[in-house]
């Protein structure tokens, strides 16, 4: 392969990007962003080109566009939103990267991305397999949600057959994974989500033993009625009222593993800690956070097995696709926290 492939190709290019204004307060709104345009870059030595296919819209997203101390630094102002995404390599004078490689990586809201050779080790490049599983299936089961739940239940969670985990959030893109990788241990399964149909999925689709609608009554009476042992792992995606009623009903040496708090990321106020703490003291029970890099290392481990179970048919991955390009992002981000989504919410940009 040359190692000016496919440079030409990238003259009459356009790259249409998502910058980051304004750090929001609250829910973000247009004001938060800019939509800027710029001819694509050509590779240095040892650089590539990746075009953006899919972008993955996450959670954490929102705490990304934050000021202040964090797992890792927010979005600069006037800088491109940082996400992950799966792209083609579209031009390479890298011999590692072959021009029509597919990859995932962190390769922000835009259509293209040109990466020299320090930064495809920074954006985690991989090469990827969409014949194995489709392309969205990498931003969900095979991608970051994935490697967060499978991590996030098995280190830190360390479940045993026959425990009962909980998991709020469960309909989201790694609420569903735990549950099932938690299934596939052997453990007892209770989901809260919201509404009726979110429910019957995580039950009938997924597989989970049961599932509690907090849009429709009372946590607490449907942690009674599902849980009568208690509860031995809870894995917390929302944080807040959620998370305190599940404290009351821990086990002696329960595991709380904190993923996310996505119903206090949006708070215009500070956010709210859990007021029943003291159950972890009764309990001797341990809270503990979850940052999925922090495995980065072991990620090709956790691919090769849950792609193993998706081939088995023991696992699912249900991805919201969502057409319009990386003009629809603000409207897309904000799905999230009116849980329009139905399964990991991903942003077509280009097929």
């Amino acid at each position: 392969m040359s190692r000016n492939a496919s440079h030409a190709d990238l003259t009459q290019l356009i790259n249409h990007q998502v910058r980051l204004a304004a750090r929001p307060v609250g829910l973000p709104t247009m004001d938060n962003w800019q939509m800027t345009t710029e001819p694509v870059a050509q590779p240095e030595l040892d650089g590539i080109v990746v075009q953006v296919l899919m972008i993955s819209l996450d959670p954490a997203m929102r705490g990304w566009m934050n000021e202040g101390r964090s797992y890792i630094a927010p979005v600069g102002l006037g800088d491109v939103m940082r996400a992950g995404g799966v792209g083609r390599v579209i031009a390479s004078s890298n011999r590692n990267w072959q021009v029509g490689d597919h990859v995932s990586g962190a390769f922000g809201v835009q259509q293209f991305c040109t990466l020299s050779p320090t930064a495809i080790r920074a954006a985690g490049v991989a090469r990827i397999d969409p014949g194995s599983a489709p392309l969205s299936a990498w931003l969900n089961a095979l991608g970051m949600p994935g490697m967060t739940g499978y991590f996030g239940l098995l280190e830190v969670g360390q479940p045993k057959s026959g425990e009962t985990v909980v998991v709020s959030g469960a309909a989201g893109a790694v609420g569903q994974m735990v549950g099932q990788v938690a299934r596939i241990q052997g453990c007892r399964v209770v989901g809260i989500a919201g509404g009726k149909a979110k429910c019957d999925f995580v039950v009938n689709e997924l597989g989970f033993d049961a599932c509690i609608d907090y849009k429709a009554g009372s946590v607490r009476d449907g942690l009674k009625q599902h849980c009568p042992q208690g509860v031995d792992i809870y894995f917390d995606n929302v944080g807040g009222d959620i998370l305190d009623t599940v404290l009351t009903r821990i086990n002696m040496r329960a595991r709380i593993v904190i993923c996310g708090a996505i119903s206090q990321y949006n708070a215009t106020e500070q956010v709210q800690g859990p007021k029943n703490y003291l159950s972890l003291l009764v309990n001797r029970a341990r809270m503990e956070g979850i940052v999925v890099f922090d495995w980065a290392a072991r990620y090709p481990e956790a691919v090769q097995q849950i792609a193993g179970w998706m081939r088995e048919g023991r696992l699912q991955s249900r991805e919201h696709v969502l057409d319009g390009g990386v003009q629809r992002f603000p409207e897309a981000l904000n799905m999230l926290f009116t849980g329009e989504n139905f399964g990991k919410l991903v942003l077509k940009v280009a097929d």
